[in-house]
């Protein structure tokens, strides 16, 4: 008889809620038992209000027992949880869970599902079809593929994916490098993490695939300090791949290189903007570089470099696997294919939804997170990290678009939602925009350096009941200094919150409230 597997996530959500503690339970009580099973440690599904969520092989699918605390072991076995069997605890078909089964799983598709360390699982499910069909119609239809997807940055500024491999593969060089930019700053994000703890194969594998379509051979990924297990699961995946043939010389016998290392930040939220983290990553000070020369024609070490988000990269491969034309069959307008939305904050349901693009900011919040935690009337939304802008309730039918938002004076970003309720104060949030953009500016250009400063003091001010009026003006004043005028998008967007939150919630800055227009 077959012995039972059982499921039991080792990403940092789950492990922080005690899953190793669960995991060490629970080979203890089997072994006191005499039962015989599998246990292996995959990644969070991103229902996190269910971590940690133990799952069960069974006929009838992967049955489901969250959240589970050590204490809960002993009961599980003996309602009989290695045959899928009824527990107050017991979530029933995990994939039968309306959260996920509404989902589009495009480039999470095996998040949750695999042991990510295992390429035996990992190419049972799709994995490492992109990188031979890339090899099989060459560089240039690769990058033609990737341009036909429709791709856009999933980091922040949305630019096209497949125009940027264009112009580097087109660049004259005698050496060219990918950088993965996985350092996931912004509030209410962990996309990035779960991949690499999750799915570290997936992005191996897309960035092998950038590397021979336009002709670098060497590869990056920049992570970060806070992120000590995901660093650890994609070391081990490289060095796996590696032994594989999958990464180094002679890349599936195809006679092309391509080989990678991770790199660890120190902390700096500015080295997420894309020069400074190639500054970093040479070993110097993260300072923002000016523009021209684009990355593009002079990045990593004065070379040709593709500098893409994780989620990029990590989108690639299903790309190649099943066409530029079917991942483009997703999504509205000009954002094409699916996002991970990343749900966070005072919110019922946190977690990860993929699903194409389009679908409203109304049904992300109500319908997909189920509201406030608290159960208060939600108030705003945060969208895009702290530079994004506060979205009202009245702005819910806004689609989940690039352009849909940017027409709000607001930002997709990494697609991060943070959920505030009605007891929030948005003048603290405004100022907090300020004083963050202070304390993590690189100090390089004047209008984010001293403006920042300035704006802590005059919303000091504000809220203080101070000279109120010419106050308001001169904060208005320096965030379109700060919005035009700073060298990167740190000063230039931390005005978004600070602007949506005085236009929004005028009352909370002792201003006189204004009604939504009927057509905005």
């Amino acid at each position: 008889m077959k012995s039972p597997r059982i499921f039991v996530p080792n990403d940092a959500t789950a492990v922080a809620c005690g899953a190793d503690r669960i995991a060490r339970k629970l080979a203890h009580e089997l072994l006191a038992r005499g039962v015989t099973a599998d246990i292996t440690r995959n990644g969070s599904r991103g229902l996190f209000w269910l971590e940690p969520l133990i799952e069960v092989e069974t006929e009838k699918g992967r049955v489901g027992y969250g959240p589970v605390k050590p204490s809960d072991i002993e009961s599980l076995l003996q309602a009989g949880m290695l045959h899928g069997a009824d527990h107050p605890l017991c979530v029933g078909v995990v994939d039968e869970i309306p959260y996920l089964k509404k989902q589009t799983r495009l480039t999470f598709a095996r998040v949750g599902i695999i042991d990510p360390l295992s390429l035996t699982d990992y190419e049972a499910h799709g994995g490492y079809r992109g990188l031979k069909r890339a090899i099989e119609i060459g560089p240039s239809a690769t990058v033609e593929e990737v341009v036909e997807s429709g791709l856009r940055g999933r980091g922040g500024a949305g630019f096209p994916t497949g125009i940027k491999w264009r112009t580097v593969a087109a660049a004259p060089a005698d050496q060219r490098y990918i950088v993965c930019n996985a350092d996931e700053g912004d509030s209410g994000t962990f996309a990035d993490r779960l991949i690499m703890e999750a799915d570290p194969f997936c992005l191996i594998e897309g960035m092998t695939i950038a590397g021979l379509a336009v002709g670098a051979t060497r590869g990056y990924v920049y992570s970060r300090s806070e992120y000590p297990l995901a660093f650890v699961v994609m070391e081990k995946a490289i060095e796996k791949a590696r032994n594989a043939g999958l990464l180094g010389k002679n890349i599936l016998g195809s006679g092309l290189d391509f080989d990678l290392e991770m790199r660890m930040g120190a902390g700096a939220y500015v080295c997420g903007e894309e020069t400074a983290l190639l500054e970093s990553l040479e070993g110097k000070r993260g300072l923002v570089r000016a523009k021209p020369p684009l990355p593009a024609h002079k990045g990593l070490f004065q070379k040709p470099t593709v500098i893409n988000n994780l989620v990029s990269l990590a989108t690639i491969p299903v790309i190649l696997d099943k066409g530029g034309s079917f991942y483009r069959d997703f999504g509205m307008g000009r954002s094409r294919g699916t996002m991970p939305i990343q749900i966070a904050g005072n919110v019922k349901f946190g977690g990860l939804f993929e699903t194409a693009f389009g679908i409203t900011l109304g049904e992300l919040v109500n319908d997909i997170g189920g509201g406030t935690a608290s159960g208060r009337p939600v108030k705003a939304v945060q969208a895009g990290g702290p530079l994004g802008a506060y979205l009202p309730v009245h702005q819910f039918d806004t689609p989940f678009d690039y352009e849909a938002f940017a027409a709000k004076d607001a930002l997709i970003g990494h697609g991060g939602l943070v959920v505030f309720d009605d007891s929030v104060d948005l003048a603290d949030m405004a100022r907090f925009a300020m004083e963050f953009c202070a304390h993590e500016s690189c100090g390089k250009c004047t209008p984010c350096r001293i403006g920042s400063t300035r704006g802590v003091e005059t919303l000091d001010k504000v809220m203080a009941g101070e000279q109120r009026a010419q106050n308001l003006v001169l904060l208005r004043d320096l965030c379109n200094t700060m919005k035009l005028g700073s060298l990167c998008a740190l000063g230039g967007f931390t005005p978004y919150p600070v602007l949506s939150a005085l236009t929004h919630f005028p009352e909370d800055f002792g201003d006189t409230p204004s009604l939504p227009a009927a057509a905005e």
